[in-house]
């Protein structure tokens, strides 16, 4: 086991990891496009590496709901930001409610 510190930093290094690999998993165009779809792949398997690892120390609950909340808001900024997605007033509110749900997993979680 790690210490839950080590653990929080690994889980948002997986989280930023999955923002990595969902950004070059659309660049691959369907894993068509070869630079992009080894980029996803060696993305994807840090990203469940570091998850695994910090889940020795967090619960897989935590674990599972922070990585994916991560993945998911930044997925959303970088739509937005990079490939220019729609910004709309409900798309920013259920990206806000993810943001207080995660900080309210953190704050209640033991580790």
């Amino acid at each position: 086991m790690i210490p839950a510190r080590m653990a929080w930093i690994l889980l948002l290094a997986a989280g930023l990891l999955e923002i990595v690999w969902a950004f070059t998993m659309k660049r691959s165009e369907g894993f068509t496009r070869t630079g992009p779809t080894i980029f996803t792949l060696v993305a994807m398997a840090a990203s469940f590496g570091l998850l695994s690892i910090a889940m020795r120390t967090l619960p897989l609950g935590t674990a599972y709901t922070v990585w994916t909340g991560i993945g998911a808001v930044g997925a959303f900024i970088v739509g937005v930001a990079v490939l220019g997605e729609p910004l709309a007033t409900g798309r920013v509110v259920a990206a806000a409610l993810i943001v207080a749900g995660l900080i309210l997993m953190k704050v209640t979680t033991p580790a």
